[in-house]
């Protein structure tokens, strides 16, 4: 568990814990821009004719590729010095790896990073360029978690988690801050919903707590082959473990258990999409928008593309959040020709 430096911020899960925290790191951090694009829009219009506007978060413009350094930043900020002396160790298939070493540098410190074996090559070697010390584990939670442990009892290395716990929740809520203030301001738009990957769930439940009090409607987007969230939510019991080879491999970890409670509370319901849809809807983004975007960037965009969101979605102004942008090139093209 991260020790604070004030004790009572940790139980603020609410749209006010996470101003706090944009207020100590927006300096930090990147604000990604939010674009729009009139064809992809288009297409996401229903045969019903009622427009549908996409207000795509370019979180793969963010420090290290993806959303991450927000969690990352605001947890190191919340530790005293002394608690940094001896550096932070999690586990990572490749993104908050790479935030969590940003970081790490930025305040002085060494960051040990664990990796699933089979974790995208680029996503290591972006991770042992920030200044990491890798390590590898199997590609299963408690694979990843048991080296972890191992390795924090030979450093004592203070352990920052991925994705479960209330610091991170908070600093990955302030992108839906930043996308709710930025369509207004820019677009003089309101959004009627936002579409989240989820994975781990620390970036939806953090996005669900910042929109909290505004109107804007909550979903969630995962891949069919990693539907622990969505079996969890419709049986109203967190699925602790998922085992999965989805090309989303940023998404392939279980629910955390702070998580899900707030998910189950905030969250209105969980779209899937199968792997089809994830390199589709990806094809898409580099022919149309000219940007590099990851699988998992792109499944909320499969879910806004998909004939269930059309039916059971919401039409009008809808916000999609592209995760990060950390792909392996070498892997690109076997990828799109299976789209």
């Amino acid at each position: 568990m991260i020790e604070s430096r004030d004790p009572e911020s940790v139980a603020d899960l609410t749209r006010q814990g996470v101003e706090s925290a944009y207020a100590l790191i927006k300096s930090k951090i990147k604000r990604t821009p939010v674009l729009t694009n009139e064809s992809i829009s288009t297409i996401a219009t229903g045969s019903d004719g009622i427009q549908t506007t996409l207000f795509f978060k370019y979180e793969n413009f963010q420090k290290g590729g993806s959303f991450k350094i927000r969690g990352a930043t605001y947890a190191l900020e919340m530790l005293r010095a002394a608690d940094l002396e001896d550096g932070v160790i999690t586990h990572s298939s490749g993104n908050y790896g790479q935030a969590l070493a940003i970081a790490a540098k930025a305040k002085g410190t060494k960051a040990y990073i664990v990796m699933p074996s089979n974790s995208a090559r680029p996503k290591i070697e972006a991770t042992k360029s920030y200044g990491a010390n890798v390590h590898f584990s199997g590609p299963s939670a408690p694979e990843r978690e048991y080296v972890t442990e191992t390795i924090r009892k030979t450093t004592n290395a203070r352990l920052i988690p991925p994705y479960d716990h209330q610091h991170i929740i908070l600093g990955q809520g302030t992108v839906m801050l930043e996308l709710m203030c930025q369509t207004q301001v820019e677009y003089g738009q309101k959004l009627d919903a936002v579409i989240v990957p989820v994975g781990g769930g620390g970036l939806l439940a953090g996005c669900a707590l910042a929109a909290q009090g505004t109107g804007v409607r909550v979903f969630a987007a995962e891949p069919a082959l990693a539907d622990d969230c969505f079996r969890g939510f419709e049986a109203g019991r967190r699925v602790p473990t998922v085992t999965t080879t989805t090309v989303a491999d940023g998404l392939r970890t279980p629910v955390g258990i702070i998580n899900f409670p707030i998910i189950q509370k905030y969250v209105e319901k969980v779209f899937t999409v199968s792997e089809e849809e994830i390199l589709a809807a990806m094809r898409l983004v580099w022919e149309r928008m000219k940007v590099v975007v990851e699988p998992s960037g792109a499944v909320p965009l499969a879910v806004a593309l998909s004939d269930r969101w059309k039916v059971e979605g919401v039409k009008g102004k809808v916000g999609i959040i592209f995760s990060g942008g950390n792909v392996d090139l070498d892997k690109v093209a076997e990828l799109l020709k299976k789209s």
